[in-house]
């Protein structure tokens, strides 16, 4: 099987949708796929292209044994709405000089078009399904726009919306099936098209399925590894969690535009027992996690249809978690006993529940770690998800011309 995966963001971009996209492609290579990647020219977080790639408008390459394809686009994490619109619309067109590659397109049997961002999405849609009519396969990540009214970036209701909206009608209503971050996302989307083929991709990693359960450190260790954006607000922790009068130290893993932030709050409180180390490599990250106790996965507020991929990068290694957030996220923690879950801002009820696990017996927290452990190998085996894509991705014809 021959497979084309389209996404604005990929390796070495940082972050869930690029770590996840790269792993699904390079999984179903390993599988026997030949796997292409369309995508564009890496330049998250920092809104400017690599260094290795400035100067290009396309560039090809291969890592791991997936072909990934790059194009030009408009680099910029500006706020102002014309740089974002020139931002989401240049790739869109860009990806149109992929089109001219025939023989390539003509070999694929399936076309997986990540979504957000809407408008590539559309892109890739009218291109693949459309013109060359291929079969095309939605892979969902953030129910838009709603996601965006969560967040409070648009009003619903408004112009921008109704046009966000139109998109995503037009794409639900061409794919020829669905993979969904979530069960919330899949229920949304069958609302739209009930008799198209769903199925849910969660974000795992791989990671080896042998841990060992934690013991508990004095004083215990809260860890958040990832992305310090707005919609998770470990800013607003830092200020309104007293961690050195809890007797809990905090470190956090990762950067964004909250970091500058957090340091500058760090540096006028020393002794406050929150600790930045900035960017660690993937590859070391798992090492560090098992310095830590527990994992706080947080939400700024409540996103429908989101759970963030820091609950699967953390239960693997028999850390329980600390969720702020409602939804399928927190019901998930709260089912299966691996946690204890907040509202996002109620600082109260975090800290809490930070207490909860600082006062928790050696015995009742090494119970906890096992279930994270059980949870993991029987719900979130990355390895077992891979092969029941492959199976997804057979159970269509294709609807070539």
């Amino acid at each position: 099987m021959k497979v084309l995966l389209v996404a604005e963001r990929y390796w070495p971009e940082v972050g869930a949708a690029p770590s996840r996209l790269a792993n699904m492609a390079e999984g179903l290579s390993q599988r026997g796929c030949e796997v292409d990647v369309l995508t564009s020219l890496p330049n998250y977080p920092k809104g400017e292209i690599f260094p290795e790639y400035k100067g290009c408008v396309s560039k090809k390459e291969t890592r791991n044994g997936v072909n990934v394809f790059r194009y030009w686009i408009y680099a910029t994490v500006s706020h102002n709405p014309i740089a974002r619109i020139l931002n989401m619309f240049s790739f869109a067109f860009m990806i149109w000089a992929f089109a001219f590659k025939f023989n390539r397109i003509k070999g694929y049997d399936r076309i997986i078009i990540q979504t957000p961002t809407l408008v590539v999405a559309a892109s890739a849609m009218i291109l693949f399904k459309k013109l060359y009519r291929k079969t095309c396969l939605l892979n969902v990540s953030d129910i838009w726009p709603l996601t965006a009214v969560d967040m409070g970036a648009i009003r619903e209701g408004s112009s921008s919306y109704k046009f966000l909206a139109m998109l995503e009608r037009f794409l639900y209503r061409n794919a020829d099936g669905v993979l969904g971050q979530s069960q919330e996302i899949l229920d949304h989307i069958a609302r739209f098209i009930p008799n198209t083929k769903l199925f849910l991709y969660r974000n795992l990693q791989y990671y080896d399925m042998s841990a060992q359960p934690k013991c508990k450190s004095n004083p215990l260790k809260v860890v958040f590894c990832g992305m310090l954006g707005v919609a998770q607000d470990v800013a607003g922790i830092v200020k309104n969690i007293p961690f050195k009068d809890l007797g809990v130290e905090f470190h956090i893993f990762g950067g964004g535009k909250q970091l500058e932030e957090i340091n500058a709050w760090i540096a006028n409180n020393p002794d406050g027992n929150v600790f930045a180390h900035g960017f660690v490599p993937k590859e070391k990250i798992s090492k560090k996690l098992k310095e830590m106790d527990v994992s706080i996965v947080p939400l700024a507020t409540r996103i429908r249809g989101a759970v963030p991929s820091k609950l699967y990068d953390t239960l693997p290694q028999g850390l329980p978690i600390l969720f702020c957030g409602g939804g399928e996220g927190a019901q998930f923690i709260s089912s299966r006993g691996v946690g204890l879950a907040s509202e996002p801002g109620y600082y109260a009820t975090l800290l809490k529940n930070i207490k909860s696990f600082s006062e928790m017996s050696l015995s009742e927290y090494e119970n906890i770690s096992k279930r994270c452990l059980e949870v993991s190998q029987k719900e979130l085996n990355f390895e077992r998800q891979l092969d029941e894509t492959m199976e997804y991705l057979k159970d269509f014809s294709n609807k070539e011309s």
